[in-house]
């Protein structure tokens, strides 16, 4: 049970001291856009009050944001003449509020 814990506490020691970036809150206060810039996503930032540590940032992961397929449904449909033509004036008094 012991040698478990000594290699949990191994495991955080070299995370959170080695791994993690340290920075003391006054630093970070004046160059936190500078520090979050450097991150990469998943990294973390450790906030220290004199050196101790008190608070953890981390970045969010970016999301896989699919780019459009232009002209995928080309010929799949057709668009009929009428839907350029101006709108009712029924329509176009609703929209209003009229």
């Amino acid at each position: 049970m012991s040698t478990l814990l000594t290699r949990i506490d191994l495991v955080y020691f070299l995370v959170h001291n080695i791994v993690v970036k340290r920075v003391n809150i006054h630093d970070a206060k004046t160059n936190l856009s500078r520090y979050l810039a450097e991150l990469e996503p998943g990294d973390g930032l450790l906030l220290c009050n004199r050196n101790r540590p008190v608070a953890e940032l981390r970045t969010l992961r970016k999301r896989n944001v699919r780019e459009p397929r232009i002209g995928a449904a080309k010929g799949e449909f057709v668009v009929p003449d009428s839907f350029f033509e101006p709108l009712p004036d029924e329509l176009l008094k609703a929209f209003r509020g009229e």
